[in-house]
């Protein structure tokens, strides 16, 4: 029988007969499907889809394992990969103020593996991958079963998952897209633009200034109860003074300068890659369970997407793309005609974030200059567009 034993072996690390990926995916999970597809000596474009679709999800669910083990499953977050809640692990380890910057770390690292796989795709390939949402299932506490609340709607929320249709419609199962080409570049996108999110947070390193304030607060216990934040109540530990006291602690430091390039980078790499899907879904012909349609498609989740919205979204990038470069300033509220700040100089070089230098203007002036300035034109145009869903529409459109 040993002569079988290695196709024995084999059969067990293949899907089952006529099992697609997306019943792969609810069955195995992110992890083991992403394990498998990258083990593929020759992958179709659909597959090499699939591995870049499940090394992005490989982020956020990692995101979401790294606040699980540490107990941070609140909306506590201000940023990307920490403000979605999660359900709450009744014994975390205790909190390591170098996780925060673990979880940008990580995600890094494949965010990084999804775009390089995604943007090898050829922008001709004619592939189609059917997924059901449902399917979809982030193992937060690393058990690798689905558990109640693990779902891609029950974490991301309706509001990304068909949550911009009729608001008084009952709630349906969700359904099946059909990912193309198009997509490949909208999901890269994506990773350009959390990977640059990453590299920021990375660059301005909060590791010290949360273990200096957590230092601070518990030694302000030792000498009594600490009074409650007139904010929001309660003896939260973190409150909120701690928290923005580590947020202008964070900013007032002076931040790595590699990754601060690295992160204008992946900001621009994500308006190119928005060209690219913007001009491949404007050449389709279909309508078949889209993602994010064309003027003459209609979205599958059900969200109303009104026509001439992409174009609104480029002239948003476009002025977005004009700030990162230098091409366009930014307002500055103490000077007005036609002086404003470099922000693209703020990337390649950056400088120590003092709040109160920013708010009188002496942290502003190496980085203020004539030119031209970029208008809420654009902005309020696609606010307009959207009926005033724009942030909404955001999420959705990256």
């Amino acid at each position: 029988m040993r002569p079988f034993l290695p196709a024995l072996f084999l059969t067990l690390a293949l899907p089952a007969a006529a099992e697609t990926l997306s019943a792969e995916l609810g069955r195995s999970g992110i992890a083991a499907t992403e394990t498998r597809l990258a083990a593929l000596p020759s992958p179709t474009d659909a597959e090499r889809f699939a591995l870049g679709g499940t090394q992005f999800l490989r982020a956020i669910e990692g995101s979401f394992q790294d606040r699980w083990s540490a107990g941070m499953t609140d909306r506590t977050g201000m940023l990307p990969l920490l403000r979605l809640p999660l359900d709450d692990n009744p014994n975390p380890a205790p909190f390591d103020p170098k996780m925060i910057v673990g979880v940008f770390e990580h995600a890094a690292e494949n965010l990084a593996k999804s775009r390089t796989t995604l943007t090898a795709i050829p922008g001709t390939s004619d592939f189609g991958l059917e997924i059901a949402l449902d399917d979809i299932w982030f193992d937060d506490n690393s058990d690798g079963t689905r558990s109640k609340g693990e779902g891609i709607a029950d974490i991301l929320g309706l509001e990304i998952l068909g949550g911009m249709g009729d608001s008084g419609a009952t709630p349906q199962p969700l359904l099946t897209v059909r990912f193309d080409v198009a997509d490949a570049a909208w999901l890269a996108a994506y990773a350009d633009m959390l990977g640059g999110v990453s590299a920021t947070v990375r660059a301005y390193d909060p590791t010290e200034p949360i273990t200096r304030v957590m230092t601070a607060r518990a030694t302000l216990e030792t000498f009594g109860t600490v009074e409650a934040d007139p904010f929001f109540g309660g003896n939260s530990n973190p409150d909120a003074f701690d928290m923005i006291a580590m947020i202008l602690a964070t900013l007032n430091q002076t931040p790595d300068k590699a990754l601060l390039a690295e992160a204008q980078t992946h900001f621009l790499n994500m308006v190119a890659e928005n060209r690219q899907f913007w001009s491949r879904v404007a050449s389709e012909q279909d309508n078949a369970h889209e993602w994010l349609p064309n003027d003459q498609q209609q979205s599958v989740l059900g969200i109303d997407v009104p026509p001439g919205t992409g174009a609104a979204w480029m002239v948003m990038l476009s002025d977005f793309e004009a700030v990162m470069k230098g091409d366009k300033l930014v307002p500055y509220w103490r000077v007005g005609g036609s002086a404003g700040i470099n922000v693209a100089r703020m990337f390649t070089d950056p400088r120590p974030i003092d709040i109160a230098g920013w708010i009188q203007g002496w942290d502003a002036l190496p980085y203020l200059e004539k030119g031209r300035l970029v208008s809420n034109e654009s902005a309020d145009a696609f606010d307009a567009l959207t009926s005033g869903r724009a942030m909404l529409f955001a999420l959705y459109l990256n």
